[in-house]
């Protein structure tokens, strides 16, 4: 069997799970388990993450799978429903619904006056992707609170730039004057405002890439006490002598400036290892941290291995994991410790174990 593997530290999971209701302990928590709970297992990680009080997730498949997986809690979709199937079923199911454009308020308009939805009113402060604008927020309430097919309704905010010093205060401002004027409960924090910013922290909170233990931050900025949910596991499956002057892998982009030893790892970009990850992005063998050399390929990638005289076919190899962070790879293929993470998900062929030795 291959030797690669997801595998998944659920004592990991529900520490960083304690960990926000330690930021915010007059909050309830939403556990965003979107793209596959960021690559995690969607039904597993809403299992680590029960204690939550809430789940979000995309699509409304999503849902389904968890309430019929045995959730029964509140379940938020997060861009609402996209057509009149999605609203019937969010009734039947008792899921409640993002609102932020008019064409959802007028598929609202179709359920059955008996039937009763809760509502995320989501408005834009800023963050310009999804919401209502602020100069239509009292129109908007008045329809939905007016509304006998409406049950709870919650405001819902984003930011955009949460990682970023002081970056919440812009669009806090516009939210204040929300709270002021509408006594209804508010979600705004994400995983970023969450840790550095406690005024947003308001009635919900929703953690995303905080409960996976990477850093929402600048891969600089390290977040202590979070712990890696996913450690993404291989082996050496082969160890070539090279002499210096010969390339490695396609289009032989890395070439040896000394004689060097070079292990072949189970591992590529269909594997959901970022391709774009250049020479020197970190790798650990048997718990010493070496490199990669040359271009990642579909299946496999070079590991430089020159000074670790003990590695064999079969050594441990950890891409990322607990020995290394997911965000010093990220960093590394200048790109997001999310990206790596969610890219497992696509990764049809990367087995999920539960916890490991």
């Amino acid at each position: 069997m291959r030797p690669l593997k997801a595998l998944i530290n659920l004592d990991n999971a529900k520490h960083n799970l304690n960990y926000v209701r330690s930021l915010a302990p007059s909050s309830k928590i939403m556990a965003t388990l979107k793209a596959n709970a960021y690559g995690h297992g969607l039904t597993l990680m809403a299992g680590a993450f029960n204690e939550a009080d809430a789940f979000s997730v995309l699509t409304i498949e999503d849902a389904i799978e968890l309430r019929e997986a045995g959730f029964d809690k509140k379940i938020l979709l997060l861009e609402g429903a996209f057509d009149e199937e999605d609203l019937k079923i969010a009734a039947a199911y008792h899921f409640n619904l993002v609102v932020h454009n008019d064409y959802q308020l007028a598929l609202i308009r179709q359920l059955p006056h008996d039937k009763q939805i809760d509502i995320h009113l989501k408005i834009n402060t800023g963050m310009n992707r999804l919401g209502f604008s602020i100069n239509a927020v009292n129109k908007v309430y008045k329809q939905l609170k007016n509304d006998v097919r409406i049950n709870e309704i919650v405001f819902m905010s984003h930011f955009a730039n949460a990682d970023k010093t002081n970056g919440t205060d812009g669009q806090y401002q516009e939210i204040e004057k929300l709270m002021n004027d509408f006594n209804e409960p508010f979600s705004i924090a994400n995983s970023a405002a969450l840790i550095s910013d406690n005024k947003t922290h308001a009635d919900w909170v929703r953690p995303g890439i905080m409960l996976y233990g990477a850093t929402p931050f600048d891969f600089s900025q390290k977040i202590p006490d979070l712990k890696p949910v996913m450690t993404l596991r291989s082996e050496v499956i082969s160890i070539q002598e090279i002499k210096k002057g010969q390339g490695v892998g396609y289009g032989e982009d890395f070439i040896a400036d000394k004689d060097m030893r070079i292990a072949t790892v189970a591992c590529g970009y269909a594997d959901g290892y970022p391709r774009h990850a250049p020479t020197g992005t970190p790798v650990v063998i048997d718990g010493i941290k070496t490199k990669t050399v040359g271009r990642v390929s579909m299946d496999m990638l070079a590991v430089d291995i020159t000074d670790l005289g003990n590695v064999n076919y079969g050594s441990m190899v950890e891409l990322w994991g607990e020995q290394l962070s997911v965000d010093e790879v990220a960093n590394n293929a200048k790109t997001v410790g999310y990206e790596l993470l969610c890219a497992i998900s696509s990764a049809s062929r990367v087995p999920i174990d539960i916890n490991y030795g």
